[in-house]
């Protein structure tokens, strides 16, 4: 029996993310904010099995609780398959079996990894023959942070943070996260955002030359001192709590840590492998749930 006999359907692995800068720029008019961010696409992943069928179905299992993981219709990864098919002309369905491992609700983009995966899937699946770019820009119409789960390695976005171009980087950065069990909201955090600048006038983001420069290098002290995320602030705001996370890991050998996206995952960059698991034994014997990572990694893609 043949690998396609056994499994007649397409998997897709497609990873999670750090921002590993986010300035964000002024509310428009339709709710949304001008971003600037620096992404880095990190070893944890999503799995989607797509699967032929006659509608549109999908169960999902995983390694992180999946209790705000919606399994109906509002499902980014479904709301994926079904764009591409209106788009394309399909005229069945799929079903997509989604295996998790991203925080859920933890501002490393495991939804967007979903919808990414799905695209990706379906796409292979139904012989649809559009390329990246072209996912890409379904993708835009899905989330933000979806098309650079699509491209991969690490990427500078603008506009909505969905106009995503490739950074040079080298070398391979470390990272430690802590995620956390009570899940935030991405527009509460906004929402946080805006109440706490008032009526103070906001600059048009841009990603400093620091950061490029600090990627390109593959130096991680560097980097270090190059992390921000203008979410940090609120977030921490919201949720107390983070901030003795962040401080303890800062103690404890990280040469930085931030609020990953807009919360409530803690990042922290360390010098190298072997700091990593230090410090990831030291949160976990705090009590913590600490996982080591690293980046970058490739985007969406068949396995």
């Amino acid at each position: 029996m043949s690998l396609v006999e056994e499994f007649p359907g397409v998997r897709v692995r497609a990873p999670g993310k750090i921002n590993v800068f986010l300035a964000v720029g002024g509310r428009h008019h339709d709710g949304y904010h001008e971003l600037a961010t620096a992404f880095q696409a990190v070893s944890l992943f999503e799995d989607v099995y797509a699967t032929y069928a006659e509608d549109f179905t999908i169960s999902v299992t995983g390694t992180v609780d999946l209790a705000g993981v919606p399994q109906d219709e509002s499902n980014l990864a479904l709301k994926a398959a079904r764009l591409l098919a209106k788009e394309t002309g399909y005229p069945g369905g799929v079903h997509l079996d989604i295996r998790k491992e991203v925080p859920v609700a933890g501002g490393m983009g495991g939804g967007s990894a979903d919808a990414a995966a799905a695209l990706v899937a379906c796409d292979a699946l139904w012989g649809t023959g559009l390329n990246s770019a072209q996912l890409q820009a379904l993708g835009a119409r899905l989330g933000a942070d979806v098309p650079f789960s699509i491209m991969g390695g690490t990427a500078i976005g603008t506009g909505r943070g969905d106009a995503v171009n490739p950074a040079l980087a080298r070398g391979r950065f470390e990272w430690v996260i802590v995620p956390n069990g009570v899940g935030m909201s991405t527009p509460r955090t906004y929402g946080e955002l805006d109440e706490m600048r008032g009526d103070a006038e906001v600059a048009d983001p841009e990603v400093p030359v620091e950061v490029l420069h600090a990627i390109r290098s593959g130096d991680a002290r560097q980097l270090a001192e190059a992390l921000h995320n203008d979410l940090q602030a609120p977030a921490l705001r919201l949720r107390p709590d983070l901030r003795e996370v962040l401080e303890f890991g800062e103690a404890q050998g990280a040469l930085a840590g931030l609020v990953s996206g807009s919360g409530p995952t803690i990042a922290f960059l360390v010098e190298d492998r072997s700091d990593a698991g230090a410090l990831e034994a030291r949160l976990t014997m705090a009590g913590y749930e600490a996982i080591g990572v690293h980046g970058p990694v490739h985007g969406a893609r068949i396995v």
